[in-house]
């Protein structure tokens, strides 16, 4: 958990300055495919399929996780946002680190304002997958 908060105090401090500096770091094909790879994995929690979820993550995070039930349970514990979310806008892609992290405005179920920050991973046969999710309120000042 401590590490967790690391990163999140990290992003929080970093993607402002690299939102403002970067210019998208992809090109418009890769920033459909990223968005449609979320979107997939938001339905599939609306729909409470775990395995299309997890099969949306990236092999570390299914490595982390095991099997597509503990991930569910883990989002259904800590992501309430992104496993309920009322309402859901995609902003841009910033870079981090060389990656592309997509910034996903949300409303959660419990109407609070949340910023999601997806790491995005490509995968060897070129593919995108979920490298992780980050959660800060958005009244932080990265709506």
């Amino acid at each position: 958990m401590k590490r967790l908060s690391v990163i999140v105090a990290l992003l929080f401090f970093t993607l402002p300055v690299v939102a403002q500096t970067a210019s998208s770091p992809v090109g418009e094909a890769d920033r459909i495919a990223i968005r449609m790879v979320i979107e997939e994995q938001l339905s599939a929690f609306q729909r409470d399929d775990a395995l299309a979820a997890f099969a949306q993550a990236a092999p570390n995070i299914q490595k982390m996780f095991q099997t597509p039930d503990q991930f569910m349970r883990m989002v259904r514990k800590g992501y309430q946002p992104v496993y309920r979310p009322r309402r859901v806008e995609f902003r841009d892609i910033v870079e981090l680190d060389g990656a592309p992290v997509q910034r996903v405005f949300i409303i959660g179920p419990d109407g609070s304002p949340i910023m999601a920050l997806y790491p995005m991973q490509r995968q060897a046969d070129g593919s995108w997958k979920i490298g992780g999710c980050y959660l800060i309120p958005a009244g932080d000042g990265l709506a």
